[in-house]
């Protein structure tokens, strides 16, 4: 039996990284497509290299553009690869256009889909990568839910509960793993000259919060509020998008904020692990600085992670600035206690086993 494993994004390479390596352990025969979706190959190269991914079998140089374009140019070269490789399954990791592609090359070829992060829900179908979320969980035949949320979530939908398996995060797997090893290797802070705990972390790519001029505006807003009344650096990691969107609406980052280029996945872990608070309109990180028992803010009105909202982990502030600020300081004096609640760090295993298991 062989399996392909489908990435794209760096998200989908952290959370993928324990699937391939417990592939590895225990022999099974496997290769990779990677659709390189996201922006800069020289960055994914790193994050392969530091999770310790082997290359890419098929790299499909597909890069950005229009959501359209993006999935239309994906699916034909994967259904390519696919056709010509005949693989038994496909795994795929989260709710990008990457994953969607995969999905529906896979499914039109008769090839089980293995979709893992299945059930995750925001309810709010504004968003991109709810659709591709929910077209994916109905596209696939083994569904590897991170919580019990989300397996409800999938049961509700009609899914066959028996294509359903509660595994727990793969993120857990790759922080646990990787932590260490992060705080070894990286040098981070004295390139930065910042010290553990006396800086918040941004990060911020959400089309409908990048995008938008007046969202981008007050949240642009709420940082300086924030930098006004805790006295403590911004470090902005920032996506492409993000940069081009501030340079075309003529915006500036409030004094205080520190830009740098995005970074290799070692050295993000161990901003993420040291930050006195994160902000961000990501999904996943939401995820690892509630596993790392660093308060989140969540520059969204919705998450598609509610556990982090259970556990008191995280805060929904939207774009308002006094919201901001006022979700900032409320988690900024939260005792960090919480338990994880997404899985013990042995969720790739469980997942390796259950597909060959079948």
């Amino acid at each position: 039996m062989e399996i392909a494993i489908l990435i794209g994004t760096r998200p989908e390479i952290i959370k993928l990284s324990p699937v391939v390596k417990a592939c590895e352990q225990m022999g099974k025969d496997f290769f990779i497509i990677h659709t390189n979706q996201h922006y800069t190959k020289e960055m994914d190269k790193i994050f392969l290299e530091e999770l310790g991914i082997p290359p890419a079998k098929y790299n499909l140089e597909v890069g950005s553009g229009s959501h359209g374009y993006q999935t239309g140019v994906m699916l034909e070269r994967i259904e390519t690869v696919l056709i010509k490789h005949k693989p038994n399954l496909i795994i795929l990791e989260g709710d990008t256009n990457t994953v969607l592609a995969g999905a529906l090359a896979a499914a039109k070829l008769n090839i089980p889909v293995a979709h893992v992060e299945a059930g995750l829900r925001s309810y709010d179908r504004t968003m991109p990568e709810e659709i591709n979320r929910i077209l994916t969980d109905h596209l696939s035949e083994l569904l590897f839910a991170p919580t019990d949320i989300a397996e409800k979530n999938l049961k509700n939908e009609g899914i066959d509960s028996k294509k359903i398996f509660v595994t727990g995060n793969t993120i857990v797997d790759a922080v646990i793993s990787h932590l260490s090893y992060a705080r070894k290797k990286s040098d981070i802070h004295s390139r930065l000259k910042i010290k553990q705990k006396k800086y918040i972390l941004l990060t911020m790519h959400r089309e409908e919060n990048v995008d938008n001029k007046e969202k981008l505006k007050d949240i642009l807003e709420g940082l300086k509020k924030i930098i006004k009344i805790l006295n403590l650096p911004i470090i902005f990691p920032i996506h492409p998008r993000t940069e081009k969107m501030l340079e075309r609406f003529k915006l500036k980052l409030p004094e205080g904020t520190i830009k740098i280029s995005p970074l290799g996945y070692l050295d993000f872990l161990v901003l993420m692990a040291d930050a006195y608070l994160i902000l961000t309109d990501s999904g996943g990180i939401q995820e690892e600085a509630c596993i790392l028992k660093v308060g989140c803010i969540t520059l969204r009105e919705n998450t598609e992670r509610p556990e982090t909202l259970d556990v008191g982990a995280n805060r929904l502030a939207g774009t308002d600035p006094d919201r901001i600020l006022k979700e900032t300081l409320y988690m900024e004096k939260k005792v960090k206690e919480w338990e994880n609640p997404f899985g013990d760090g042995k969720a790739a295993k469980r997942i390796v086993e259950i597909i060959y298991a079948r």
